[in-house]
């Protein structure tokens, strides 16, 4: 059963595992509360053992387009379409956050973010790949991130 994120009171439900459980929770809110805002979406999420698809088409967009495998294990994934575009969001134990954002139309904007936990070190296999802008949230502290255009086609 997909759990609603609730970004007024900020629950670690889930992420319990991961040493930066409330950062997470932060960055979980955050993009809860983004999307109410901006395209009034409930976020909900799945445990990643039940919300395969999103899980397996991130790790596949990583491999395929950039040689990447996440080391962390993922603890809550989601996908859904909102506006003629489906995000994939997968939220790692280590803090780490990925999303898919994928135009269906052909031509539209097709990426993959990163998101770190505030606290997290940034992952060996990002390290070196990957420049980290910074950022100010109430829920989340400070998140850093970064992204890469997708080329293909998923």
């Amino acid at each position: 059963m997909p759990q609603a994120v609730d970004f007024t009171t900020v629950s670690t439900a889930g992420l319990e595992s991961s040493p930066f459980p409330d950062a997470l929770a932060g960055l979980r809110a955050n993009e809860a509360r983004y999307f109410k805002n901006k395209f009034d979406h409930e976020f909900t999420v799945d445990p990643a053992a039940e919300a395969t698809e999103p899980v397996d088409r991130v790790t596949r967009v990583l491999s395929e387009e950039r040689g990447l495998e996440i080391a962390a294990r993922p603890l809550e994934a989601t996908t859904f379409v909102v506006d003629g575009t489906r995000f994939d969001y997968v939220f790692y134990e280590s803090g780490l956050v990925i999303n898919l954002m994928y135009a269906l139309e052909d031509g539209g904007k097709r990426a993959v973010g990163f998101k770190l936990s505030d606290g997290m070190p940034v992952p060996d296999e990002l390290e070196s790949r990957f420049r980290f802008a910074r950022q100010r949230s109430k829920l989340a502290g400070t998140i850093r991130g970064s992204f890469f255009v997708v080329k293909g086609t998923y």
